[in-house]
């Protein structure tokens, strides 16, 4: 399928409201968004009826119950239903978060409000295009550089440098907190946002990594670190409860400190 881009001038209309369930009394209604580029008009937002007594709690269960039992058309991204992968990733009642770890009662008011995550070129109706993203993610090389030798059994590390990777590593690149930053909705194209930030701060302060000054090198531009303003949209979006302000923000310090 051809990805593409939404015209910035497109208009979101009503789309086509299904029936309810029949003989069905707890239901949830579902308001989605809807584009498909192969029928080459404006996006909608579609609204469906979910039986709550037939399926799960979550925001992601109404979304398969939706594609099993009403509209299998409906397109979205899914996969482990832990809040691990990442995959399910999307705007729910106005927040970028997971639709498996998002329940239903959470959502404020009495409609499930759901669109794609923000600012990026659309596949097809909550699927962004995250090429880009992981091509950003790519340029920070994640991955231990080293110039030692290759020890026998394993990099060795204390217990204290280790403790240093804690609020990094679980980061599962959802791209829900760069797709809530204003600074990447207007320079995506340069700079690499939070969460590829927070990334690239979990290699340099690993203890066991011996380029440090190479990731430095590549980070110092006025555009890949320094778009940060300290929003904090991304702690606030972060499905994990990381902050990657706060990475951002030491990495900024390394750069001041080694031209000390």
């Amino acid at each position: 399928m051809v990805q593409l881009t939404l015209p910035r001038n497109s208009q979101v209309t009503d789309g086509k409201a299904w029936p309810k369930p029949d003989g069905a009394t707890n239901l949830v209604e579902y308001r989605i968004y809807r584009w498909n580029p192969d029928e080459g008009r404006n996006p909608r937002v579609d609204t469906y009826y979910v039986d709550r007594d037939d399926c799960g709690p979550m925001v992601l269960d109404g979304l398969i119950y939706i594609k099993n039992k009403i509209d299998p058309t409906l397109t979205f991204r899914r996969s482990c239903r832990e809040g691990i992968c990442g995959s399910c990733a999307m705007n729910i009642d106005g927040t970028n978060t997971l639709a498996c770890t998002k329940g239903m009662d959470e959502v404020a008011g009495d409609v499930v409000k759901i669109y794609p995550l923000p600012h990026l070129p659309v596949v097809k109706d909550l699927v962004p295009d995250l090429t880009r993203f992981y091509a950003q993610h790519r340029s920070i090389e994640p991955w231990l550089k080293t110039t030692t030798p290759t020890p026998e059994k394993e990099w060795r590390q204390s217990h204290e440098d280790r403790a240093k990777l804690d609020g990094l590593y679980e980061c599962i690149l959802c791209a829900c907190c760069s797709t809530s930053c204003p600074s990447y909705w207007w320079n995506g194209d340069r700079y690499l946002g939070p969460a590829i930030l927070l990334q690239a701060y979990r290699w340099l302060i690993d203890s066991r990594d011996e380029a440090t000054g190479e990731r430095l090198d590549n980070l110092e531009d006025p555009f890949r670190l320094y778009r940060c303003h300290t929003i904090m949209n991304c702690a606030q979006a972060c499905p994990k409860g990381l902050n990657p302000a706060k990475a951002i923000a030491e990495i900024k310090k390394m750069m001041v400190e080694r031209r000390v």
